[in-house]
């Protein structure tokens, strides 16, 4: 009986010895120099790992410069912010694993030395083994909440890739509106520059009285201060393109094809109200959230009853008497009682309830404004196209009539000036119209990105 109990232990011993000999090593990891990329050929957009299956049959080949989708891959593989979320996936699949693994048993081991010898006596000894029972009531509510956490992170990471996609198109238009008016001031700067010649001829002879030269020296002026203006704008919008890239600030970016242009129908947006809570991937992340926090509420429920402690030991006291027990461990449910942890998650389960409806009604409300808007835009950019044609034509006879000399300078100026805040004014509408289309579409979300993620399939499923 003796060497059974002793062997037994032993084994116990031995397997807690191959438990610790299985721990997790230290590794070191560096910082980085934060430097980003040098150049855009040193990136890589794999169309395999793309959100949109579409994707997956687009060229991708930055050599004959990038496209709006080319962009638009490559700040999905590559965004810094993207990175970052990534990184928070794997903290929540870190924890979703912590949340499943079984309590470790306590193993207790004691020994008392006889401080007199005398026959027969020898050293007592107690070794106890115990389990927190408690913990293992709860080890379902809480493995729940962590996958539905996890879950969350992941719609999350996806709603992430979508706006990523969406702000890499909207940059990408903004850079090519701004260059197209920086290209517009520039022929306006050399167009003005035969006329300021002109005029400082005319002042410098005595034939022009400062007064009268105001307005053939302030057009000048104007749209020096616009183009610089421009190109500070440019410079910001290059940047933050850049950024969101991965791309060090002195990388080259070639960006060629038209601007993304996405036209949704009515019925589209209808269609895409009517099914918001089953498609929008920040939606489903709430969806995902609130599930979890559910499960906390129901983990922190079954916490309120007393903590249990079941063990067994084995003992041999001086006189070499041995004895086997049962130990019981029990919370008295007097005061505490979880109390608070449960009006804690009650309270946060009611935030979680409002934050969806707030969104979803938010949602909602953006999506019509912004298809009035469209509406709105789509209107005024018919009659500012036909107005700078017309005016582009006037500027152009202008231009004939004031090389020919039948023409004086502040008509052919207030001409010229009226000819380019049309086309100015053209150009900021078309990108705002751009910028309200890319918001829609983000808005209503895109059937393909949402239907190939598997937890949004899952959390959209009724």
């Amino acid at each position: 009986m003796i060497g059974c109990n002793r062997g037994r232990w032993i084994g116990l011993m031995l397997a807690t010895l191959l438990g610790v000999g299985g721990c997790a090593t230290y590794a070191d990891l560096p910082l980085g120099s934060g430097a980003g990329v040098t150049g855009v050929a040193r990136l890589s957009a794999p169309t395999s790992e793309m959100p949109l299956p579409a994707w997956s049959t687009h060229r991708f080949d930055p050599a004959d410069g990038l496209d709006a989708t080319e962009v638009a891959m490559l700040a999905v593989a590559n965004s810094p912010q993207l990175r970052l979320k990534r990184d928070e996936l794997g903290i929540a699949r870190a924890q979703a694993f912590a949340a499943g693994l079984l309590p470790d048993p306590q193993l207790s081991v004691s020994a008392d030395v006889p401080r007199r010898s005398g026959a027969g006596l020898v050293t007592a000894y107690s070794l106890g083994l115990s389990e927190d029972i408690g913990a293992l009531l709860t080890r379902s509510s809480r493995r729940a909440a962590a996958r539905d956490q996890a879950s969350q992170v992941n719609l999350d990471l996806l709603w992430a890739e979508w706006q990523t996609v969406a702000q890499a198109r909207l940059l990408f238009d903004q850079v090519l509106n701004l260059r197209a008016q920086r290209g517009r001031l520039e022929r306006e700067q050399q167009a003005l520059a035969t006329v300021g010649t002109y005029i400082r001829a005319a002042l410098d002879a005595g034939n022009l009285t400062y007064d009268s030269a105001s307005a053939g020296l302030n057009a000048e002026a104007d749209v020096h201060k616009r183009l610089a203006d421009t190109a500070v704008a440019l410079h910001q919008v290059e940047g933050d393109l850049h950024q969101l890239l991965g791309l060090a600030p002195t990388a080259k970016l070639d960006l060629a094809g038209a601007p993304y242009l996405n036209q949704p129908t009515p019925s589209q947006v209808q269609a895409a109200l009517d099914d918001l809570p089953r498609r929008r991937p920040d939606l489903l992340a709430l969806q995902a959230g609130y599930q979890s926090q559910q499960a906390k509420l129901r983990s922190a429920i079954l916490a309120q009853f007393p903590a249990l402690n079941i063990g067994f030991n084995t003992a041999r006291d001086t006189s070499a008497v041995y004895t086997n027990g049962l130990s019981i461990g029990i919370t008295l449910p007097l005061f505490d009682r979880n109390r608070g942890n449960i009006a804690i998650e009650r309270a946060t389960r009611q935030q979680l309830h409002d934050d969806y409806a707030v969104r979803v009604l938010a949602t909602r409300s953006d999506m019509q404004r912004i298809t009035r808007d469209l509406a709105t835009l789509d209107g005024q950019l018919a009659t500012l196209t036909a107005h700078s044609q017309q005016l582009d034509q006037a500027r152009a006879s202008a231009e004939r009539a004031w090389q020919a000399g039948s023409l004086d300078w502040p008509t052919y100026l207030a001409i010229r000036t009226n000819a380019l805040s049309a086309d100015l004014d053209l150009l900021t509408v078309q990108q705002e119209r751009a910028r309200q289309s890319i918001a829609l579409e983000a808005l209503l979300g895109n059937t393909d990105l949402v239907a190939a993620h598997p937890d949004a399939a899952k959390a959209s499923t009724p």
